[in-house]
C-alpha cells in the first residue's frame, strides 16, 4: 500500500466528495449563506498545505511519506502542528462537503483524516523517531499532532 501517497488519496477523496455532493442523497445541514463558508475552509486548507510543502522544498528535504526523513522541519507552520500538510488536506475536503451542504459529501474528509491519523502519521512518526531520536521526542512534546 506504499504507492498510495497522501496527495493521491486526497485526489480520490476529492473526487468522492464532489461525486457525493453532486449525486449523493440531499441531506442539507447548513443552508445558504453558511454553506459558502466551505470556500473559505477549502482556501485555508490549500494555503496551509502549499505553505507547508514549500517549507519542505526550501529546506531541501524529502516530502515522500514512505521515505526516510532527512531533516526535522520544526519551523513555519511546523512550529504549531506536526502535520500541517495533512491538516490542510483535511480542511480542503471538509470545505468541499460544506459547500455542497450535506453530510455525505463530508465523509471523504473523515476517511482521509482516519488514514492520516492511523496510517500515514504513525509511519512517519516511527521513521522520525528512528532518524532523529531525542530531538524528535522533544519536538513531539512541544507541538501537537494536528493543532
Amino acid at each position: 500500500m506504499f504507492w498510495l501517497l497522501p496527495p493521491l488519496l486526497w485526489g480520490l477523496m476529492l473526487i468522492a466528495a464532489i461525486g457525493l455532493g453532486l449525486w449523493g442523497p440531499r441531506l442539507q445541514i447548513l443552508g445558504a449563506p453558511w454553506s459558502y463558508s466551505g470556500i473559505l475552509l477549502f482556501g485555508l486548507g490549500a494555503v496551509i498545505t502549499i505553505s507547508a510543502s514549500r517549507r519542505f522544498r526550501r529546506m531541501e528535504t524529502n516530502i515522500n511519506t514512505f521515505r526516510n526523513p532527512d531533516i526535522l522541519v520544526t519551523s513555519g507552520l511546523f512550529a504549531f502542528s506536526r502535520n500541517p500538510m495533512y491538516l490542510g488536506f483535511v480542511l480542503t475536503l471538509f470545505g468541499v462537503g460544506v459547500v455542497f451542504d450535506h453530510w455525505p459529501a463530508m465523509l471523504p474528509a473523515g476517511v482521509f483524516f482516519l488514514a492520516c491519523h492511523y496510517w500515514y502519521i504513525p509511519f512517519e512518526e516511527k521513521a522520525a523517531l528512528e532518524q532523529f531520536g531525542d530531538r524528535y521526542k522533544d519536538y513531539k512534546r512541544r507541538v501537537r499532532r494536528w493543532i
